[in-house]
């Protein structure tokens, strides 16, 4: 008698694969959802980061009275030293052949999920030299906090990229490891200066800088202005000037190692 076929191993592989698949495309089907959601209700207010009224170093957050600051064009706004012209952190060799951009909210889940997938494949890819990665932080969640944490989390951005870029993903990775949750108080400002001092960032000026709300206003026009392009959720993902849809590429370890390997040929 011949020996039956053994396919069951095989076709068992090939199940979870699928079922990874599916899974990752349904997790990235209801994050974008989500999250487009929550910016059309934001921007369906008149304002987006508006300005905390800052105390005295040292002041917990949460009992500074929030103000709404003036128009955009009635301000004068401080640019970050470096920035792109969008606004955006670059980190890695500007010519590399690789150009990933990712917009993202500090106070977002889906981009918390989707930094704990690929923060190693973009580390990586920036010490190498496959990719230069451009981190584009907006504000459009402070509703999610009573103390308006995403405007201040992305001033803090500023904040350490300023002072210095080459430690900025591994302050981004703690950052969105205590993301805190959503409808609460968010970090104080003091919490915000222990991640950066524990990134390397012990600059008083970074502390000051994160007290003082520096970029307050430039978070807020700079946000206007990314979402003006276009830009309806978050994460928003480009490789190479092409939008990254594929959920599985967004939300499971090391997802874009492989596209940004691709673009880097």
């Amino acid at each position: 008698m011949s020996p039956e076929p053994q396919h069951d191993d095989r076709d068992s592989h090939n199940r979870k694969v699928l079922y990874a698949m599916v899974a990752g495309a349904l997790l990235f089907v209801v994050v974008a959802v989500t999250c487009v959601g929550i910016v059309a209700n934001d921007l369906s207010k008149d304002f987006i980061g508006t300005a905390v009224a800052a105390g005295p170093p040292g002041q917990d957050s949460r009992t500074l009275p929030a103000k709404t600051a003036p128009p955009v064009g009635q301000i004068s706004l401080t640019v970050p030293a470096g920035v792109t012209d969008n606004g955006a952190v670059r980190v890695g060799e500007p010519s590399a052949r690789a150009v990933v951009r990712v917009v993202a909210d500090l106070q977002c889940p889906a981009c918390q999920a989707f930094e704990k997938a690929n923060a190693k494949a973009l580390e990586e890819a920036t010490k190498n030299g496959t990719a230069v990665v451009e981190y584009n932080i907006i504000s459009f969640l402070d509703r999610a906090s009573t103390t308006q944490y995403s405007s201040r989390a992305n001033n803090a951005s500023y904040c350490v990229a300023e002072s210095d870029s080459s430690k900025y993903q591994s302050w981004l990775a703690s950052m969105f490891e205590q993301q805190p949750a959503e409808g609460g108080d968010g970090l104080t400002d003091r919490k915000l200066i222990e991640i950066a001092e524990a990134a390397g960032y012990t600059d008083p000026a970074v502390a000051q800088c994160i007290t003082g709300r520096k970029y307050d206003a430039y978070v807020r026009s700079n946000t206007k202005d990314i979402l003006a392009t276009g830009i309806n959720s978050t994460p928003s993902v480009f490789i190479n000037g092409k939008q990254v849809e594929q959920g599985t590429q967004l939300f499971t370890p090391d997802g874009l190692a492989g596209p940004i390997a691709a673009a880097a040929r």
